[in-house]
């Protein structure tokens, strides 16, 4: 941002009165800076960025201005560490000799865990300064200590730590600077840094309720509720204990409403755990666009959110605003393909569907798109063919894929090839034998063959994998009365799918066809009945077929 401001800006430099500006503009950004530091108010903050800016746009030469800017922005999570780091370096391209310059740099690249070089950055400010390079020499001693604690012990970076600590400690009272802003802030310091201690403490020894309570007063006795409830809510993400962490990242986000990483972990939480309150990860995302408006993959995330508002128009509008951004990433065209399904706009679904496919990143995703498609061509175009030569392209893209396999026999067994439904539905069988849904299709087919036997094993084989199957149990209660005619083993079986689902308009109409035959007209009219009314709402089946063997209880 910083390097396009200065090109924009380059004949502003050969004209002095802007030098002028320029330092002015410095001098307020530095007292904004001080109040934001002092008393962490976030309008002193936003005040010292624009003051910063609008000082680079007048001169781009003052080295102090990016450093500083890296820090601030760095602070609202507007910028990266690679960005904060690449800031600093122009800086130092600006004005080697700036030992500041050379400090804010080291202290991002610590961050970012390159310890070699922020330490030949410390180590140049040091060169640079040697008479006043306490803040220096305190902050080698630092990253010494944080490279053993990441890496390993090592004997020459433990004696480099002891020389650094007691020399800075020792040249401190040469540095003014360091002295003035020791004594003006030696109170908030310790504070800070004891309640730091305490707190990481409390974490390695895992006693997290009171690290929590530490960086909760820490929060509140230092103001920086951005920082420690940032702390708390990684604390609560690794306990899981996830409303509490989710709690926590809004109170830190209120402090720096602009912070990406913040608004992508309360988005992300929301969106998998609070179902329910769709709202707040819209908001988040919206944010985020707000701040990277190309952000392809927020408007992905939105377009799934919409979805489950039931917004169908903002869901497309969203997807396809993701493909603006990124239009070979076949799993938007893919999120998009469904969403479009929704709005009824097949045809253009289709082609968005096939780009998927065509682009294939993985071939059990792909396989999937294929299912999917093939259910499209199969339900809206009334295309069988095409169905299944999209449901044979998913079983070649994944030979695994038992849904394929039982999509298939679903088709055959409409068209009325019930050798081929057999076949499908038993390699389905093969590839996942603990799907009862395989079970109760190959049933059926098998009995549409009048291959009882086996048909009555595949039912209880879906029963057994899930003793819950209604379906399954009203099923298998058909083959006992239609085709060996044990109407006991038949009416057991379907009062066992009524008491699974009460509403069950077949296993009703089904079990008043055992009692028919049983000669329990009066018992069997009130399932036809119950059936009747049932099916007012559920529709399962035909009403005249129900009030047939109604009346015709009664016929003489």
């Amino acid at each position: 941002m910083l390097d396009e401001i200065a090109l924009n800006s380059a004949d502003y430099s050969e004209k002095p009165d802007k030098n002028a500006l320029a330092q002015d503009y410095m001098e307020f950004a530095r007292r904004f800076h001080e109040q934001y530091l002092m008393k962490g108010k976030r309008r002193d903050l936003d005040s010292a960025v624009e003051n910063y800016i609008d000082a680079v746009k007048y001169n781009p030469n003052i080295a102090e201005a990016y450093y500083r800017l890296a820090s601030l922005l760095w602070d609202k999570g507007e910028i990266n560490l690679a960005s904060a780091i690449e800031q600093c370096k122009s800086a130092i391209n600006i004005s080697p000799s700036n030992y500041n310059a050379r400090i804010y740099a080291a202290y991002f690249l610590e961050m970012a865990k390159n310890y070699d070089e922020a330490e030949k950055e410390l180590k140049e400010a040091i060169k640079i300064n040697p008479l006043k390079s306490a803040r220096s020499r305190l902050s080698l001693a630092s990253m010494y200590l944080d490279k053993m604690n990441e890496t390993h012990f090592s004997a020459k970076d433990f004696s480099q730590y002891l020389y650094y600590l007691l020399s800075g400690g020792v040249s401190i009272a040469l540095d003014t600077p360091s002295v003035k802003m020791l004594c003006k802030n030696l109170s908030k310091h310790l504070s800070l840094m004891c309640l730091d201690a305490v707190g990481k403490i409390m974490e390695k020894t895992k006693n997290y309720s009171m690290a929590v309570k530490t960086y909760d007063m820490a929060a509140n006795t230092t103001g920086q509720n951005e920082f420690y409830y940032k702390k708390i809510g990684d604390i609560n993400i690794k306990n899981e204990e996830i409303s509490t962490a989710r709690d926590a990242y809004i109170k830190a986000l209120e402090t720096n409403p602009n912070c990406k990483e913040l608004l992508y972990k309360v988005a992300t939480i929301s969106q998998v755990y609070f179902e329910d309150d769709i709202d707040t990860a819209v908001e988040c995302y919206t944010k985020l666009l707000e701040i990277e408006e190309n952000n392809a993959p927020v408007y992905y995330e939105l377009g799934h959110l919409y979805l489950k508002r039931n917004d169908i128009i903002n869901s497309v509008n969203a997807f396809k605003l993701a493909l603006e951004k990124d239009y070979d990433n076949p799993f938007y065209h893919n999120a998009l393909g469904y969403a479009l399904i929704q709005a009824e706009q097949y045809e253009e679904a289709v082609e968005h569907y096939k780009y998927a496919i065509n682009k294939n990143p993985n071939p059990e995703w792909t396989s999937i798109v294929c299912q999917t498609l093939a259910s499209v061509y199969y339900s809206t175009f009334d295309d069988v063919d095409g169905a299944l030569d999209l449901l044979k392209s998913a079983i070649i893209f994944d030979g695994t894929n038992s849904d394929a396999y039982v999509d298939l026999g679903d088709i055959y067994s409409d068209c009325d090839d019930i050798d081929s439904a057999i076949k499908a539905y038993c390699e389905a069988i093969k590839l996942n034998p603990k799907n009862p849904v395989s079970y109760n299709k190959c049933a059926m087919a098998l009995w549409q063959k009048d291959y009882l036997e086996e048909a009555i094993i595949a039912y209880h084989k879906a029963i057994g994998l899930n003793p819950q199957y209604y379906n399954a149990y009203n099923n298998l209660g058909v083959i006992y009365l239609d085709g060996i005619c044990n109407l006991k083993e038949a009416k057991k079986l379907f009062e066992k799918a009524i008491e699974l689902k009460q509403d069950y308009v077949m296993a009703h109409f089904n079990l008043g066809r055992v009692l028919q035959k049983q000669g329990k007209n009066l018992d069997a009219a009130k399932c036809y009945q119950t059936a009747l009314e049932f099916n007012q709402n559920n529709e399962e089946m035909d009403s005249t077929e129900i009030e047939s063997k109604l009346h015709s209880l009664f016929e003489v």
